[in-house]
C-alpha cells in the first residue's frame, strides 16, 4: 500500500515527506494507521549517527494509533483497536523469558538494523528500498508495520497524542522509578535533566510520595519541575549542587537519575548519593569519560544502567494510563503539538530544549 513518510536521507538533510509503498502485514505484523508519534532524542541520536549505506531511513518510535489489519498468527490485537506502540523483542531468549525485555539479546537486531530481523525492507520507493522497522515500528508515517510483541491496545476513550510518547520516554522515565529504584515514601530523589525522560521520574516519584530534587540549566525546566512536585530545583551553573543535595538531605540523596549521558553530571550525581545510594542511568551514547570509582567504592554505591525504565510495555502503559487519569502523571504539561509535516521544527525545538516532548499529529 501507499504510505505517506518522512525519510531520513542524512545527518544534516532535512525530512522529506514523500510517498513510499509499505508491505501488507506478514503472518506476525499488525497493520497500524499513525495517528500521534512522539519525538525521543533517540530519534535525534539516530538521524545524527544512522549509516548513509543503508539510507534513507523511516525513524520514529513512539507512535500511536489505530489498527487497520493483522497477520494469520495475531491473536492480541484486530482491526480498529487503538494502540500505542513501543520497543520490540524476540520473546524468547532468556533475559524476555525472564520478563526482562528491554535486554533481549536480540534487541538489536528487532529494533535497530533498517529492516525486518530476516534482513527483508518493509518499505520502497520507486523500486528503490527505504529502511525502516526501526524499533519494530519506523512511526514517522502515516502507517506503520508492528508486531504483537510491540503493539499495546488500549481504550477507545484514550487521546493518543498523550499516549503516544508512554512507548519510550514516558515509560523510560517513570519506569526507572517505579520498577528499577522503588524508593520508599519517605526517601529522596535527585534527577539530573529536566526533560521528557526526568519530568516523568519526578511525576512518578511524586505519585508515590517521593521527595524529588531538579537538576536543569533551563529556569524554565525547573519552574516546570516545581510545578510538578520537585521540592527543590536546583541551577548547576549557579549553585554548589553536590553541597545543597548533603544539605537539603541531610547527608545525600539514597537514589539519583541522570538523564543528561554526561560524565561530570554522572560523577556530580555519584558524590551526591548517600553512602550505598543508586544511580540510574538512562543516557544512550554516553562518551567515554573517568568514572569516579572511589566514590563508588568508597560510599558503597551502586550505578546502574537502565533502558525503556525495566518496562514490559503490555503491562506497564495500562499502568501510566491509570496514573494519568488519577491525576498523577499530567503527561499534557510536557506535550507540544506539531503537524506532521512541521518534522524539522519539532526535531529543532527538541535539540534546542524549546520543546519538551514535540508530539506529531496526522
Amino acid at each position: 500500500m501507499k504510505i505517506i513518510a518522512a525519510l531520513s536521507a542524512s545527518a544534516d538533510a532535512p525530512f522529506e515527506i514523500a510517498e513510499v509503498e509499505l508491505d501488507d502485514p506478514r503472518s506476525n505484523e499488525v497493520l497500524v494507521q499513525i495517528k500521534a508519534v512522539g519525538v525521543c532524542h533517540s530519534d535525534l541520536t539516530m538521524k545524527a549517527v544512522w549509516p548513509a549505506e543503508i539510507s534513507p531511513i523511516v525513524l520514529g518510535h513512539e507512535g500511536a494509533g489505530v489498527v487497520v489489519a493483522v497477520g494469520s498468527d495475531v491473536t492480541a490485537t484486530r482491526p480498529g483497536d487503538n494502540v500505542v506502540l513501543s520497543y520490540n523483542s524476540c520473546g524468547a531468549c532468556p533475559e524476555c523469558s525472564r520478563g526482562y525485555r528491554p535486554y533481549c539479546r536480540n534487541f538489536r537486531i528487532h529494533n535497530g538494523i533498517g529492516t525486518r530481523p530476516d534482513g527483508s525492507s518493509t518499505m520502497r520507493r520507486q523500486g528503490s528500498t527505504v529502511y525502516g522497522s526501526y524499533f519494530g515500528q519506523s512511526s514517522f508515517a502515516s502507517h506503520a508495520l508492528a508486531y504483537e510483541s510491540n503493539v499495546v491496545v488500549v481504550g477507545d476513550d484514550i487521546d493518543l497524542s498523550l499516549a503516544a510518547p508512554l512507548g519510550c520516554g514516558i515509560q523510560t522515565g517513570a519506569g526507572t522509578v517505579l520498577n528499577v529504584l522503588r524508593p520508599a515514601p519517605d526517601a529522596t530523589l535527585v534527577v539530573f535533566g529536566a526533560g521528557a525522560v526526568g519530568l516523568s521520574a519526578l511525576m512518578a516519584a511524586g505519585a508515590i510520595g517521593v521527595a524529588v530534587i531538579a537538576v536543569d540549566p533551563v529556569a524554565e525546566r525547573r519552574a516546570l519541575a516545581t510545578r510538578l512536585g520537585a521540592d527543590a530545583a536546583l541551577d548547576p551553573a549557579a549553585d554548589d549542587v553536590v553541597g545543597a543535595i548533603h544539605q537539603l538531605t541531610g547527608g545525600g540523596a539514597p537514589y539519583a537519575i541522570d538523564t543528561t549521558a554526561k560524565g561530570a553530571v554522572i560523577n556530580q550525581a555519584i558524590a551526591a548519593l548517600a553512602p550505598r545510594g543508586t544511580l540510574a542511568v538512562l543516557g544512550i551514547g554516553i562518551p567515554e569519560f573517568a568514572l569516579d570509582m572511589r566514590g563508588v567504592i568508597s560510599g558503597g554505591k551502586t550505578v546502574r544502567g537502565v533502558i525503556e525504565g525495566d518496562a514490559v510495555p503490555h503491562s506497564f502503559i495500562p499502568q501510566l494510563l491509570a496514573l494519568h487519569a488519577d491525576g498523577e502523571l499530567p503527561i499534557e504539561e510536557l506535550i507540544r503539538p506539531y503537524a506532521f509535516e512541521d518534522i524539522d521544527a519539532a526535531f529543532a525545538d527538541a535539540a534546542s530544549g524549546v520543546a519538551i516532548k514535540p508530539v506529531l499529529l496526522f
